[in-house]
């Protein structure tokens, strides 16, 4: 299957937290970072997670933003430091590619935070994605 969902990170599973309905899952990436997903009990279920459980972690760029340094006092669980290899800049929305430990990621920001933010190719950044928005498929 092909999927025009460009950030897909492998990892595997390290913990599952069920709730009610749903669940958090405790991914450990391939490049050593941890990173939460929230997801149905029904889809743990499905897919069989269980702590040991190869997976990838799929999240759209337009759900990636991005922070110029690690930041405190936010609920955003997954914070991924790495560095810009990559930036295209339109009259609106800016591309950002972002070369992570193992992998790379791509946000889609406007062009005034792109501005705001001072991103350059080179510069360091943080990934910041909300756990509600990494879904999950066995690998």
């Amino acid at each position: 299957m092909t999927l025009s969902i460009r950030n897909q990170l492998p990892g595997t599973v390290t913990a599952v937290h069920p709730g009610e309905v749903m669940a958090t899952v405790d991914v450990r990436l391939d490049g050593g970072q941890d990173l939460t997903a929230a997801i149905t009990l029904e889809a743990v279920r499905d897919l069989g997670l269980t702590p040991g459980t190869a997976v990838r972690a799929l999240v759209k760029s337009t759900e990636v933003s991005l922070a110029t340094d690690h930041v405190e006092g936010l609920s955003i669980r997954n914070q991924i430091p790495g560095a810009i290899t990559g930036l295209t800049t339109g009259t609106v929305m800016a591309v950002v590619k972002v070369t992570v430990a193992g992998g790379e990621l791509t946000a889609a920001i406007t062009k005034d935070a792109a501005t705001d933010l001072g991103l350059f190719v080179g510069s360091d950044v943080v990934a910041l994605i909300k756990a509600t928005e990494v879904s999950l498929t066995t690998a």
